[in-house]
């Protein structure tokens, strides 16, 4: 199994903290380490090999500072990424624009089947995120089951490799952070694993946890069940 080089994380920027000279030809990405979201963009800059042509400017979301709103990106939400001269936001949509204005790795198929099972696949992302969070409030395992059924039932469409279109792609970089997060909180809190029953998700775990690019935007275990107690499970 490939062991990921933690590469040093810079400090979250506070209400307190300057902004960086904005606009001034550097490439700058803007997360939260904490946010799913913001955390398909940073994998995608580092699995195309980008960590030294985009900078990474993490941002306190809990105490944020006024002039990300001003200056930078009035959605005042990550992640968002400052380009020649322009600022785009949406994780998505960043991930594809990450891949088509920079070097490195493809991450979106050009092979028609792939394109259409992928687009699929990005459509039902709202429906799945929402089954794992509702099932927080209800059953958890029973609630979550459609979601990680759903899950592996879509893997194996192709056989070049383990994951949803066979190689690793965008959608990989979609979900995964979401499956980190009930991976971990499942086990944690309700002592459920979410691969019982379901070998291909068990593999595509194992097999997502060997690149780099994801492996150094992993938070830490224990702070991210503590999160989700403090949010999800107030009661315990």
């Amino acid at each position: 199994m490939a062991t990921a080089v933690q590469q040093s994380r810079p400090p979250p920027l506070t209400a307190t903290s300057d902004p960086p000279p904005i606009f001034d030809g550097t490439t700058r990405l803007y997360i939260s380490y904490l946010c799913p979201f913001a955390q398909r963009a940073w994998i995608a800059r580092n699995y195309k090999g980008l960590q030294d042509k985009i900078e990474l400017v993490p941002i306190d979301l809990q105490n944020r500072p006024d002039w990300y709103k001003e200056k930078v990106y009035p959605e005042n939400k990550v992640p968002s990424l400052e380009h020649n001269g322009k600022v785009l936001g949406e994780s998505l949509d960043l991930i594809t624009y990450i891949d088509a204005n920079f070097e490195g790795p493809s991450l979106v198929p050009t092979d028609l089947p792939k394109k259409e099972f992928a687009e699929q696949l990005i459509s039902h992302l709202d429906t799945f995120i929402k089954q794992l969070y509702t099932s927080l409030k209800e059953d958890p395992i029973q609630g979550a089951s459609i979601a990680f059924d759903y899950f592996e039932n879509a893997l194996g469409k192709f056989d070049d490799g383990p994951f949803f279109l066979g190689q690793f792609s965008w959608v990989d970089i979609a979900y995964v952070p979401f499956v980190e997060r009930f991976h971990l909180v499942f086990s944690d809190l309700f002592k459920h694993d979410i691969t019982e029953g379901r070998p291909k998700l068990a593999v595509w775990i194992e097999e997502v946890n060997k690149i780099d690019a994801y492996t150094q935007t992993r938070l830490d275990p224990k702070e991210l069940v503590d999160i989700y107690k403090k949010r999800f499970l107030p009661q315990q």
